[in-house]
């Protein structure tokens, strides 16, 4: 894959570096640090060598320059690694950077993160930025961000292989489901509530599976880091709001790609789903930047919802998203509602149309001018262009 500069700064010592396959940790780290000794543990020997002898892993270390960061790729392949590196850090103060594309392993093998002596960062697919002139809003919308499908000659190819990829390498090697068809059907009828609130007894139903084998499977889905769940923002709540969670895939162009389509489908029911979950996933990214705030959306009893809320100590945003390029007072009555219980936050409407405005005091802008502009690791208030335009 080739080599694109990222958006994405290392933290100082050691560090777990997670994230999807496909979302160019192996090459960011070869690219960053082409001295570091490097063990790729999807290569079949390494993981056979460090699988029945992890102590090989000290004595390779022990020759390699102290200066230099260890990068373990894949690390969630061998967790019995991590006691060794445990003790390398502690004992021989060496610096670790231990990729990997499952969390599943990791929690379940007690260890904890290292007991919080690695930082934990993730690398989600490409923002528009680190794309530049290349991004084509278009394009994203229909094959999404993910950089081993960005970079490919034929993305359609590599895409609609992706999700098969996961479920015959990472589900069927860890053995983290029994009913691998099962699967499969949930991961396709899981699209459907891509953007929407998750009704786990509706998916179960659905997929004619019990609610808690939904839950485990939904589990499997954020362990391997394929979807996450969106809390609903509901601090100082004045208003009765939802209790569940919405649902996203970490790329809009995995969406697409599980999401079946047929002559009886809107296009509006998928491309708006598509729209929302890309600027789900460029806030996402910029979150991973700032682990301070967090990401949530906001959806009363009544049905008046905005898609996103980002809080924290230097942001308080609310986001509404319309695939719509005709804009419409009805589009502005959500942020309207959440700015009457939350005067303190800024409120914004992202949308297809072509020009910005500020209306009814909500700042209105081009969704493809946001994604553009939102620098992972600047403010959040400068890609939407808040700042001197609306007041606080």
């Amino acid at each position: 894959m080739p080599i694109r500069p990222r958006l994405f700064t290392e933290p100082a010592g050691s560090y777990f570096l997670l994230g999807p396959r496909g979302t160019g940790k192996s090459s960011l780290l070869k690219a960053r640090h082409p001295q570091s000794l490097y063990f790729d543990l999807l290569d079949a020997e390494t993981e056979r060598e460090l699988l029945a002898r992890p102590e090989r892993l000290r004595q390779r270390v022990a020759a390699a320059p102290p200066h230099l960061p260890v990068i373990i790729d894949e690390v969630q392949r061998v967790p019995a690694l991590l006691d060794a590196v445990h003790a390398l850090i502690e004992q021989d103060h060496r610096t670790f950077i231990l990729s990997g594309s499952s969390a599943r392993k990791l929690r379940r093998g007690g260890t904890n993160l290292l007991g919080g002596r690695a930082a934990l960062r993730t690398l989600a697919p490409y923002v528009a930025a680190e794309l530049g002139a290349q991004f084509n809003l278009s394009h994203a919308l229909q094959f999404g961000l993910i950089p081993l499908v960005v970079e490919a000659a034929h993305p359609g190819d590599v895409l609609r292989s992706y999700a098969g990829l996961y479920v015959r390498e990472e589900v069927r090697a860890e053995a983290l489901v029994r009913n691998h068809g099962d699967f499969a059907r949930f991961l396709e009828v899981a699209a459907f509530s891509h953007g929407a609130e998750l009704n786990l007894s509706a998916l179960a139903r659905e997929c004619d599976i019990t609610r808690r084998t939904a839950e485990g499977y939904l589990g499997v889905i954020e362990d391997l880091l394929l979807g996450v769940r969106l809390p609903v923002f509901a601090r100082r709540a004045t208003r009765v709001l939802t209790a569940h969670p919405k649902f996203y895939y970490f790329d809009t162009g995995l969406y697409r790609s599980l999401r079946p389509a047929g002559p009886l489908d809107r296009p509006e029911e998928i491309a708006g789903p598509a729209l929302e979950g890309l600027v789900f996933q460029h806030l996402r990214a910029w979150i991973a930047a700032h682990p301070d705030h967090s990401l949530h959306f906001w959806r009363t009893r009544s049905g008046v919802e905005v898609d996103f809320v980002i809080y924290g100590p230097t942001e308080f945003v609310a986001i509404e998203v319309k695939h719509s390029a005709r804009r419409r007072s009805a589009d502005l009555s959500p942020l309207r509602t959440f700015a009457s219980d939350y005067p303190e936050a800024r409120i914004a409407l992202l949308d297809r149309a072509k020009h910005r405005e500020i209306e009814h005091g909500v700042a209105c802008m081009p969704v493809e001018d946001f994604l553009r502009q939102l620098q992972p690791e600047g403010p959040l208030a400068d890609a939407l262009s808040l700042r001197g335009e609306l007041a606080s």
